[in-house]
């Protein structure tokens, strides 16, 4: 990535107009989110595969733990570090992601352009996008990725090159159409190629806040970064109730091959009438879906987060395996996890709560599952 210092100083008079016109893609987000064609945001979860024992840690798989963007802040002249710092730190607040951006110039039509590191970006991207080896492999080669509607609006075919143009001219290959997590955003560089274009720094962060009231959120942040901003609700997000979280009646059939039909799977399987996000919250919030099996301060193992205690009651052989359950598996954890909940009340929204707080005995434990929970339900409706 091109450092800092290395871009230009005095930018054009096309790149002065791209940064002055950068808000525009948080405030068509408005738009889009009131309209179905926005399409809905990202699951937290990714749908990697699962194996027999622990989930890949590998370079080239889907990232464990995803986040869904429930706000995007956009100044025109970028986010300071300050005011990213008292973001981050604002209660509620999971994650926090800056990304570049501007409006330029695409195969001869106006564009929004984010750029963003690939790494940090995948967690934030809906379901196929985060599995897709490729998508990411094309965006590190500095290649231009673009919702299916903004290719067809700029009439872009894969692996051609196209004008980009903003505070220089360049060609630059298209990768392929692909899902974002972002409204208002046509399509995404990565950061070297967005500092060659000449995208204002840090124009805008992605701010994700699963257990937070949004509406009071959003102003905290508007205060934070002044009257030349502008925040957006990407997600008509409200704390679902027990009662409203979906239980899945046509489960996967046969041993799950990702983390979404494991969860619907187990749930509908081992424990009917419990909803299968109320297990993906769990498994999040206790491992990032098995990226931290610990053992816990406490002794907790695995993606679920069993005491060995427990798991000596509640191990189970998910699925037809046979022998010993592993407390590292996610095709027995899970699994276990569903019968827990259930011996618990898990199966009926009247008692849910409760079978939840005897999951882990804390109130901000409850209401935290039920919010993620929540946004499984919306994001993958």
């Amino acid at each position: 990535m091109l450092s800092l210092s290395l871009r230009r100083v005095a930018l054009t008079a096309a790149a002065a107009t791209a940064l002055s016109l950068s808000v525009s893609a948080v405030q068509a987000a408005d738009a889009a989110v009131a309209s179905p064609a926005g399409g809905a945001p990202s699951s937290h979860v990714s749908s990697g595969s699962v194996p027999s024992a622990r989930p890949p840690g590998s370079a080239g798989s889907a990232p464990r733990q995803q986040f869904v963007p429930d706000l995007i802040a956009a100044v025109p002249g970028g986010i300071t570090p300050a005011q990213l710092t008292k973001i981050r730190e604002l209660g509620g607040v999971a994650a926090v992601l800056p990304v570049d951006g501007g409006k330029v110039t695409v195969n001869g039509k106006s564009a929004d352009v984010l750029g963003v590191s690939p790494q940090a970006f995948r967690p934030w991207t809906p379901l196929a996008t985060a599995a897709s080896t490729t998508i990411w492999s094309d965006l590190s080669k500095g290649q231009l990725i673009s919702t299916a509607a903004a290719a067809k609006r700029l009439h872009l075919t894969a692996g051609q090159s196209y004008p980009v143009s903003a505070a220089v001219l360049e060609q630059v290959p298209f990768g392929k159409p692909s899902e974002l997590s972002v409204p208002g955003a046509d399509a995404i560089v990565n950061l070297t190629r967005s500092a060659e274009l000449g995208l204002a720094k840090n124009f805008a962060v992605l701010i994700n806040a699963p257990r937070d009231n949004l509406a009071s959120l959003k102003a905290q942040v508007e205060v934070i970064i002044g009257k030349g901003g502008h925040v957006v609700n990407l997600v008509a997000y409200t704390l679902n109730a027990a009662g409203s979280l979906p239980v899945e009646v046509n489960a996967p059939t046969g041993v799950p091959a990702n983390w979404i039909d494991l969860f619907k799977a187990s749930a509908a399987h081992y424990c009917p009438g419990l909803s299968w996000t109320v297990l993906a919250a769990i498994g999040e919030i206790e491992s990032g879906d098995g990226a931290n099996e610990g053992p816990s301060s406490a002794g907790a193992e695995g993606p679920m987060q069993f005491l060995p205690s427990t798991w000596a009651m509640w191990g189970t052989d998910g699925f037809g395996q046979t022998g010993t359950p592993d407390i590292l598996n996610p095709l027995d954890a899970v699994p276990a996890a569903a019968r827990l909940l259930c011996a618990s009340g898990g199966g009926s929204t009247a008692t849910l709560s409760g079978a939840i707080f005897a999951y882990n005995h804390a109130t901000w434990y409850v209401n935290e599952v039920l919010a993620l929970a929540g946004e499984y339900a919306q994001n993958n409706s």
